[in-house]
């Protein structure tokens, strides 16, 4: 008996001595994808770094071990394994061959997150939210208010809830401007509009985004999606012009507004064509859900791009995933013109057969943004009034994984490997 003790120990404490590291797969034998970025969210909460091994096995992550860590995985449901100082080290070595598309980016700091969303109950929900709740990573709720009253430079990254920055309130007016909920919502932003001193919805949701406009300016990371990104860029254009019909502000539309858009104050955007029919639930032709042809849920798809680990690790870092090819989902916004990008733009990911793009990303002055077309990359076709998505049915959703890659962004800074 006491040999087999002694064997035990003896094992345990191998084991132990040996374990310095904790990897964390992220290829198709993780079992959680998403809450692995919770723990490694975790991780840098607790002042602690992690190592992004770009490419290599799905994205994974690389952590000296701690007991805290490993107890977070477990709880997690988190696939992982303990390894020896060498085999870490023979991985970074691997990795650092030129001959390799793969990289390792060190994260150092949780970025402190703010989502730009209503407080009052609306008839969707948010899929940011849903990941980063099921992921257990902490975020402020921001509004108006708050954007104008100035927090946002007390933020690393910003997304964008559902949002209609044209004040158009998402192009509802013709399908619901007789629900309880859309009458609502108008009465609560002409009343939060005139308490901040504007005399129209529209010109309170243009404010916001220009203050937002700054925020990327001077460092901040901005993620969006579904109605937000196209509507962002349209309200920065239309700053000098009237593109909302009397139904939305009560007085009519410019004529001449096509022509006075201005699109050099745009992220990503350029010489689109404004829809101002109200009855349309449409607010440009940016967004080419309109004309996809014979594209349907089971052969939508897109496909993101591959990029340089070494040299182009930012696009790397955003299009990490243990698929490249993402189903396709629609949402108010559901994919980008092609055409109509900018120059500057980088794109993430696209469906080349009908030349649409999903996803965008690009740097203005100290910042960057990001843009994803559709709603819920688990809902295909998400409707007002739905429920919210159990996230814990689609533990390893691809699609979800793109947010979440944006979540560590902010944290991330490309140096030399330390053991």
């Amino acid at each position: 008996m006491k040999k087999i003790i002694t064997a035990f120990l003896l094992t345990f404490l191998s084991i132990n001595c040996f374990a310095t590291y904790i990897l964390i797969p992220m290829d198709e034998t993780q079992q959680n994808h998403l809450k692995a970025y919770g723990v490694a969210f975790f991780t840098l909460q607790n002042e602690k770094e992690v190592s992004w091994l770009l490419n290599y096995k799905g994205g994974s992550f690389l952590i000296k071990y701690d007991e805290n860590i490993e107890k977070n995985c477990k709880l997690k449901g988190v696939t992982y394994s303990n390894i020896a100082d060498v085999q870490a080290m023979e991985i970074i070595n691997f990795i650092s061959n030129d001959e390799v598309n793969m990289e390792v980016v060190l994260l150092h700091k949780a970025p402190k997150i703010a989502v730009y969303s209503p407080k009052n109950k609306l008839p969707w929900d948010d899929a940011v939210t849903l990941v980063l709740t099921y992921a257990e990573i902490p975020y402020d709720v921001v509004y108006d208010e708050d954007v104008i009253n100035g927090v946002l430079p007390l933020y690393d990254w910003l997304h964008l809830h559902h949002e209609d920055f044209t004040g158009q309130y998402g192009k509802f007016y013709g399908n619901y401007r007789n629900q309880k909920w859309y009458k609502e919502d108008v009465a609560l932003n002409e009343e939060r509009a005139k308490r901040l001193g504007f005399n129209k919805v529209s010109k309170m949701k243009l404010f916001v985004a220009k203050k937002i406009k700054e925020f990327v300016s001077g460092g901040g990371f901005m993620f969006a999606m579904c109605s937000a990104p196209d509507s962002f860029d349209i309200a920065l254009a239309a700053e000098n012009t009237d593109i909302c019909d009397a139904v939305f502000d009560y007085d009519p539309i410019d004529p001449l507004c096509q022509q006075k858009l201005d699109y050099s104050k745009c992220f990503a955007f350029k010489d689109f064509v404004v829809e101002t029919n109200p009855y349309k639930y449409s607010l440009s032709n940016i967004d080419t859900k309109d004309g996809r042809g014979s594209v349907n849920e089971k052969n939508d798809l897109f496909v993101l791009f591959d990029f340089s680990a070494k040299w182009d690790w930012i696009p790397t870092m955003l299009t990490q995933n243990h698929t490249k090819i993402i189903k396709g989902f629609m949402g108010q916004s559901t994919a980008f013109n092609k055409k109509l990008l900018k120059t500057n733009v980088v794109i993430l990911g696209e469906n080349k057969s009908i030349d649409e793009v999903r996803y965008i990303h690009g740097e203005f002055q100290k910042g960057t943004w990001t843009f994803l077309g559709g709603h819920d990359p688990e809902d295909y076709q998400h409707f007002v009034g739905d429920p919210p998505t159990d996230l814990s049915l689609f533990p390893s959703s691809a699609g979800y994984r793109l947010i979440l890659n944006n979540i560590l962004f902010p944290a991330a800074k490309k140096e030399k490997h330390k053991t």
